[in-house]
C-alpha cells in the first residue's frame, strides 16, 4: 500500500550547501540518506518532496556544519497482510516466482501458485502445472496475496510472501451431521 507521511528530523547541512536555499538543501540530503531504505514502521521510503525547515539552525564546536530541524513527506509503499497486490513476475525459479510490486519483489511458491502441482520446467524457464498444463513466465501480469510480511534494514534483506492460490469456500455455517447407526 502506497501513502504519503509525514516525518520529523534534524538535517545537518555541510557547508558546501550552504550556497542553496535551506528547503533545497535539506531535500538533496534527505534524498541522498533515506531514498531506497526502508523504515520499519512505515514501510520502504521511494521519494521525499515538501521539505520545510522548522527552526534557525545549530552549529556544533568543531563541526561547521549547520543542524536544522525539518518536516518532510515521504511516498512510502508497505504491504499489508491479506492485501491484493498486481505485479509482473521477474524472475522465475525451481522453487517459485518473484512478483514485483513497486519498489520490492515478492515470492510466490511454487506450491502457492494455484490448485495444481506446478514444477520447474528447465527447457522454458517457466513454472508448469501437472493438470492444467498452464505456465507461469517472466512478464506475466499476475494478482496474489501478501501472505507474510517482514521488513528487515534492507530491501534486499526483506522478505514478503504471496500466494495466488484461490481461496477455499466454505459452506456458510453450515454442519453436516452423521447419521448414527441404531
Amino acid at each position: 500500500m502506497y501513502q504519503l507521511t509525514t516525518f520529523h528530523q534534524s538535517v545537518r547541512v555541510p557547508p558546501n550547501l550552504f550556497g542553496l536555499k535551506l528547503e533545497e538543501a535539506a531535500l538533496k540530503i534527505l534524498r541522498e540518506q533515506k531514498e531506497r531504505t526502508i523504515d520499519k514502521e512505515n514501510g520502504v521510503i521511494i521519494t521525499i518532496q515538501n521539505v520545510e525547515v522548522k527552526s534557525s539552525g545549530k552549529v556544533l564546536q568543531g563541526d561547521g556544519a549547520a543542524y536544522f530541524d525539518v518536516n518532510y513527506e515521504a511516498l512510502v509503499f508497505k504491504p499489508i497482510v491479506n492485501e491484493i497486490v498486481s505485479g509482473d513476475v521477474s524472475e522465475i525459479v525451481e522453487f517459485g516466482a518473484f512478483v514485483r510490486m513497486g519498489p520490492i519483489d515478492g515470492l510466490v511458491h511454487v506450491s502457492q501458485v494455484a490448485n495444481d502441482f506446478f514444477s520447474f520446467d528447465k527447457k522454458t524457464g517457466n513454472l508448469v502445472g501437472r493438470e492444467s498444463k498452464k505456465s507461469l513466465k517472466k512478464g506475466d501480469v499476475v494478482k496474489a496475496k501478501v501472505a507474510t510480511v517482514s521488513l528487515k534494514d534492507t530491501v534486499a534483506n526483506s522478505k514478503i510472501a504471496l500466494t495466488m492460490r484461490p481461496l477455499a469456500k466454505q459452506s456458510a455455517g453450515k454442519k453436516t451431521e452423521r447419521k448414527k447407526k441404531a
